[in-house]
């Protein structure tokens, strides 16, 4: 049999054998791989002395070998990273800079800071304006998919100019109020913080219009708590809210006095050790890397574990403490929580932020717990359902793909297992997450057009690979370090048009 067919055979044999314990993740690598830092890479390497087809792999572990460097991060980023930035034209950069900003302007002079181009799918009916096509930005109300594509399109024209450095999104970002310190805010931010807390305020919190407010992003001063509310862990009562706090963190306390010392049990050594080795490959390192922290993730963990044995803890589970812990950490400081030392917070607020992380980490993977099951079945109907929905939204990419024996389970596995959280910074994916609180089984159904949406967004990268190592090397490390709001929002617009496309039409999938 040829080396492709070996290698083909070895995949299809081991798709449906996930083992059920711990599941290891293929080329996973934090942060997210730096554009600069491979355009140095490719610049500096020869071509090959003999052009042809490269050999491919015969199986996952040669081809994890032949290309463990593309994920293993050398010690000298930081040269690497200073090098290619002299390349790049400074004028330009300032030049483009300036355009944006002029677009911003231009933008919040009009309609009361509200004007944008609207997306192929702004006609659509929206969930969130009972039924009524949507046929003006004027008729969306604020914070709806329709509003947050609208107001992201001219931004994803400009980002579509050719020749632009990849430094701008940096720039961009320099306004961005939701994921970086507390600079000035807009009027527009300052009009959507209020609308927040006027409807946190109220006695009984509006689910359905917070959900709707929150679709497009949430503002970090009242993240913490729409969170809380939106995971279903805080009642809408806000007389009920202390007492149901109080008495969920006590009895969070009391399962790791009830269940904690057992870890050392030999029926349980495996299942801590594995989560003491996953902690310190997490994002971000220098937060995940402080005694206190590890300590806490590690009780979380453990303790979830120990309370779900149908699953037990799988690879990946650990991911999903993070976003909750960093925006909980937010209820007490006010600088970026990566440069902060966690252990000079008071004892009691470290209690309630892992207690907190807990619970709603729970609320999450009680909608997707068939992911992390024996076989993982959720995540291999979520891949196959991948290759069917990009297969009719862009045959081109599926094509090339089936041309080069690329298998989705290949790249996409660690797409469901890990919510994109290897292939996004964090701050993305808290940002991603407001939405997927926001949207209706966001995490367990939302994130499969999400994952269509990404993946087509790299069709000309896609395309320009010619061989299966390429393309692998590109999916394991798509070129995200330097996202922001803008970026996300973009792709999340494009998921709920997929979603509006396929989602009520099943059959559309098949041919």
């Amino acid at each position: 049999m040829s080396s492709d067919g070996n290698r083909k055979q070895f995949w299809k044999r081991n798709a449906a054998k996930v083992p059920g314990s711990i599941q290891h993740v293929y080329g996973a690598q934090h942060p997210p791989f730096d554009p600069l830092l491979h355009l140095k890479v490719n610049r500096s390497t020869p071509p090959p002395a003999t052009p042809g087809k490269p050999k491919k792999a015969t199986t996952f572990q040669e081809f994890e070998s032949i290309t463990s460097d593309a994920w293993d991060v050398g010690d000298d980023d930081d040269e690497l990273l200073a090098m290619a930035a002299q390349n790049l034209n400074i004028e330009v950069v300032m030049e483009t800079a300036n355009k944006v900003n002029e677009h911003k302007q231009g933008d919040r002079a009009e309609e009361g800071d509200v004007t944008s181009p609207e997306l192929s799918f702004a006609s659509q009916s929206s969930p969130y304006t009972d039924g009524r096509l949507v046929k003006s930005h004027s008729e969306a109300p604020i914070g709806s998919p329709k509003e947050a594509a609208g107001e992201c399109a001219a931004l994803h024209r400009q980002r579509s100019l050719p020749h632009r450095p990849p430094v701008i999104p940096l720039v961009a970002r320099m306004a961005d109020q939701n994921t970086s310190g507390t600079p000035a805010m807009t009027e527009r931010e300052a009009s959507r913080l209020d609308k927040f807390k006027q409807l946190l305020a109220g006695p009984n919190t509006d689910l359905e219009e917070l959900r709707k407010l929150s679709w497009s992003g949430i503002p970090r001063q009242v993240r913490p708590i729409t969170w809380k509310l939106l995971s279903g862990y805080l009642p809408a009562n806000a007389e009920r809210r202390e007492s149901v706090l109080q008495r969920k963190r006590q009895e969070y306390f009391g399962f790791i006095q009830q269940y904690y010392d057992s870890r050392n049990d030999e029926h349980h050594q495996d299942t801590y050790r594995q989560i003491h080795i996953d902690i310190p490959r997490m994002s971000p390192e220098s937060l995940v890397l402080q005694p206190k922290v590890t300590e806490i993730f590690e009780r979380i963990l453990f303790i979830w574990a120990i309370r779900h044995p149908a699953s037990g803890y799988v690879q990946g589970i650990n991911d999903l403490v993070t976003p909750f812990f960093v925006v909980y950490v937010f209820e007490y400081i006010e600088e970026e929580v990566e440069n902060f030392d966690v252990s000079s917070l008071q004892e009691e607020a470290l209690r309630n932020i892992e207690a907190d992380s807990f619970w709603c980490m729970s609320k999450l993977l009680d909608g997707i717990q068939d992911n992390y099951t024996f076989a993982q079945p959720g995540i291999q109907r979520k891949v196959k359902a991948l290759e069917e929905l990009v297969s009719r939204i862009d045959e081109s990419v599926h094509r090339h793909m089936q041309q080069y024996e690329v298998e989705y389970l290949q790249f996409a596995f660690r797409w469901m297992n890990n919510l994109l959280m290897r292939e996004l910074p964090l701050r993305c994916t808290i940002r991603l997450w407001d939405t997927y609180q926001a949207e209706p089984e966001g995490f367990s159904h939302f994130h499969l057009y999400v994952c269509a949406a990404f993946l087509v967004r790299w069709r000309k990268e896609i395309l320009e690979e010619r061989d299966f190592q390429g393309l692998m090397i590109l999916l394991q490390n798509l070129p995200t370090m330097h996202w922001g709001n803008e970026e996300v929002s973009v792709l999340l617009a494009e998921a709920y048009r997929l979603k509006f496309a396929f989602a009520d039409a099943p059959n559309h999938y098949k041919r």
